[in-house]
């Protein structure tokens, strides 16, 4: 869906124009993977794929919120905001809640929104929902909010009100990003620099797998523990140590005879994907793209064998991405077991690319693989 099409639906449902069309883009995590909750280095960037609002002020109380992908409807008002049966509204509900917890009154809304951001794919549409209609309100109602503010009042409204204990990476990148630059924010200190993309002859192309193993909450809540575990008995050796963002190879090798094998390779994986972050950013400073890429390879290997969360879907994926002619670079992005790899392609073969990857998939897995051609670009903002 485009802005147009929500504009035409919010007319359609509430007889008028709306007062203010907004884009808020999905996100894609070029390098640094489960390094956030490690106080790490991470390398995002906003993309060409985002959620559209309509929105308008009403003179009361209520909020009239409408789905247009799903075409759903829900009717509520400021005064009472609990999480919905429905769950889709408690990404929009949950802004509402963490804007009157710090303090900021306003009127109730009529919204329409919708986009072409693919549900489930890795691209982070919660954070879309969540900083779009912060940066609608901010400007409709003069909030005074600064963009930094956006960034924490939608991480704060998905982990308080949706549940979701999820980091700030999505959050930030669908806010902060700016066309043909990525990202790399640094996760402790929420510090951040920029680095170019040349969107004109490469794409990020994103393979779905189609499966999402059950695994991946639990296993997402046992490699943190294994983490905090890490960083417990590497103190005991370096009192300095805070988190594994604070510790060299060379202290994790000196340190391997008192750490136990899986969390001696939770720690080995962690530590290296860090540095590759600050890698990544050489390879772009001097347009060093199969450096680039070699180093995605190296983060799917990491997170393959050392890391563990992987699965066989996501590693024939990058196989077959190894053999492709135009492939710099594929890794697995996201939690795991399932999802999506990110191929970094030359542009003038990413056609033949997705052609080729959707046969092979089919062939070995029996599914219609969905592939998602993006490029980096602009931050949430009004639409003309």
């Amino acid at each position: 869906m485009n802005p147009e099409i929500i504009s035409d639906r919010f007319k359609r449902e509430f007889g008028r124009a709306p007062e203010l069309l907004v884009r808020a883009p999905g996100r894609i995590n070029v390098i640094g993977e489960h390094t956030d909750y490690n106080e790490g280095l991470v390398l995002p960037g906003a993309i060409d794929r985002a959620i559209y609002f309509a929105v308008s002020a009403r003179d009361d109380q209520r909020l009239e919120l409408v789905a247009a992908d799903i075409n759903d409807r829900y009717s509520g008002t400021l005064s009472v905001l609990a999480p919905s049966e429905k769950q889709w509204p408690d990404y929009l509900l949950g802004v509402f809640s963490e804007l009157q917890a710090a303090g900021y009154t306003h009127q109730g809304v009529d919204l329409v929104f919708g986009g072409d951001i693919p549900s489930g794919a890795g691209m982070s549409s919660s954070a879309a929902i969540e900083t779009g209609l912060l940066f609608a309100l901010n400007q409709m109602f003069a909030l005074g909010l600064f963009r930094q503010d956006l960034v924490k009042l939608a991480q704060l409204a998905e982990n308080n009100f949706v549940g979701m204990q999820c980091g700030i990476m999505d959050m930030f990148a669908s806010v902060m990003g700016r066309d043909e630059r990525v990202i790399r924010l640094d996760c402790r200190t929420l510090e951040f620099d920029y680095f170019p993309v040349d969107n004109s002859q490469y794409a990020f192309v994103l393979c779905n797998s189609g499966v999402k193993h059950a695994l991946v909450n639990s296993e997402y809540n046992t490699r943190r523990m294994e983490c905090e575990e890490g960083v417990a008995l590497l103190t005991e050796q370096y009192p300095a140590v805070y988190s594994l963002r604070d510790v060299s190879l060379e202290q994790l090798e000196a340190a391997h005879p008192f750490l136990p094998d899986p969390i001696y390779q939770r720690c080995w994986y962690v530590i290296n994907e860090i540095e590759r972050v600050e890698k990544a950013c050489t390879a772009l400073e001097h347009s060093n793209y199969g450096a680039l890429g070699e180093l995605m390879y190296q983060s799917h290997e990491g997170l393959q064998h050392d890391y563990e969360v992987s699965c066989r879907e996501l590693d024939f994926l990058v196989a077959q991405a190894r053999q492709q002619p135009y492939v710099l670079g594929a890794r697995m992005m996201g939690g795991g077991f399932g999802g999506c790899s990110i191929n970094l392609v030359e542009k003038e073969g990413v056609d033949a690319f997705q052609q080729t990857m959707k046969k092979a998939y089919q062939a070995d897995f029996g599914i219609d693989m969905q592939c998602y051609a993006v490029s980096i670009g602009e931050g949430v903002g009004e639409v003309d």
